[in-house]
């Protein structure tokens, strides 16, 4: 299932292999947020140009958008929207935190009011595992309770025993053919309830650990500790995903941390908002002094976007409302991401991880704007 191949010399970070149903996936690996069953302005042509291994759904969204009778008409997920290649869903875990104004925690799951025409939606570890099911993902996710940044103590903890209990019982439901399941670690910035959880979680015996509850309005600091209090508990031999995560730099430094797999909304999300990634950091594409810049996005790209057009027409593009002019960003910064992972790919497979990890977080400076996008919750999740 999961091949560890090398491991570096100067940190935690790792090269593997993860062998699913539909493919092997190379890891460390992004994975682009399809939440609705797309990846926000890209088809699945163009994602596979780019060198995309596996993407996202959401539970929570497609159970109540086209609904599984639909999906099941379709022959399941990978059908319904024609992509051949490993998916992973998540379990709608994070919408009890996203939309904590329209759900009710209790004890055996979360009623939600949907945000669509206010009825009434309950969403626990049987509901979610037998949606999953149905969808067919090659990766399911346990149902998990992510509480805020800046909860209290007993609220921590209340999450994190929810969170076990819950993922106990995800264990034990059905699965579809070749599917595995992924346990998530809670505990917030506690470095003793991210230990707890984590041995419980682990005591379950999952196919691969996530590292939950982060990117969820902490700074990053608390950010980075989070995933370093909980991955010495985790399997050296299975994989290890940290959710919502984050800026390339921030993925950097968390595959340095022994991270395999991540997926974040910001590359197709700040696309929509004329905002390019780039490997010294973001530039907005929007800004007057690209009104007569016939450069790329980014020098030495090689996405289409680059090698196509120049800032000057894509400004224009975005201030005449032009869908041409954030499909392109979005092309952009998603193939930027995927760039970055296979560049760690390759610098782990050469033994040169540790130089390119100082000179790639020396060169890029990071972006509060972007930064804040990241953190943003509730309505905006349904735009993401």
């Amino acid at each position: 299932m999961f091949e560890l191949i090398k491991t570096d010399i100067a940190s935690k970070a790792r090269l593997g292999r993860l062998t699913t149903a539909r493919g092997p996936i190379d890891t460390p690996v992004f994975m682009p947020v399809g939440t609705q069953g797309s990846v926000k302005a890209l088809d699945p042509r163009e994602l596979r140009e780019m060198g995309t291994q596996v993407i996202l759904g959401n539970t929570y969204h497609l159970s109540i958008r086209p609904g599984l009778d639909i999906i099941r008409q379709a022959g399941g997920l990978h059908r319904f929207i024609n992509w051949p290649l490993p998916m992973l869903t998540d379990s709608g875990g994070f919408q009890v935190f996203s939309l904590a104004k329209i759900r009710k925690v209790k004890p055996h799951g979360v009623e939600f009011r949907s945000h669509l025409d206010g009825s009434l939606l309950f969403l626990g570890p049987k509901e979610a595992m037998e949606i999953q099911r149905f969808l067919g993902s090659d990766i399911a996710m346990v149902f998990d309770e992510c509480p805020a940044h800046g909860c209290s103590q007993k609220e921590a903890r209340e999450a994190v025993e929810r969170t076990v209990r819950w993922a106990q019982e995800c264990r034990e439901q059905p699965r579809a053919p070749g599917q595995y399941v992924f346990g998530i670690v809670q505990g917030g910035c506690d470095p003793a309830l991210r230990e707890e959880c984590a041995r419980a979680i682990v005591g379950f015996g999952f196919d691969g650990y996530a590292i939950g509850g982060v990117s969820v309005g902490e700074p990053e600091s608390e950010m980075m500790k989070a995933v370093e209090y909980a991955e010495p508990f985790l399997p050296a031999h299975q994989p290890r995903y940290a959710m919502g995560l984050g800026t390339p730099a921030q993925m950097v430094e968390l595959v340095a941390r022994g991270v395999d797999m991540f997926d974040c909304v910001l590359p197709t999300r700040v696309a929509r908002n004329g905002t390019a990634f780039t490997a010294k950091g973001t530039v907005s594409i929007k800004a007057g002094f690209n009104k007569a810049d016939w450069r790329p996005i980014e020098e030495g790209c090689d996405c289409f976007a680059c090698r196509n057009f120049s800032r000057a027409y894509l400004r224009h593009l975005l201030n005449v409302n032009e869908i041409l002019g954030l499909r392109m960003l979005s092309v952009h910064n998603s193939y930027m991401y995927l760039k970055v992972m296979a560049d760690i790919r390759e610098h782990l497979a050469a033994g040169t991880f540790a130089e390119f990890r100082r000179e790639f977080v020396a060169n890029y400076i990071p972006s509060q704007r972007v930064l804040s996008a990241r953190q943003s919750s509730g309505a905006a999740e349904e735009k993401s």
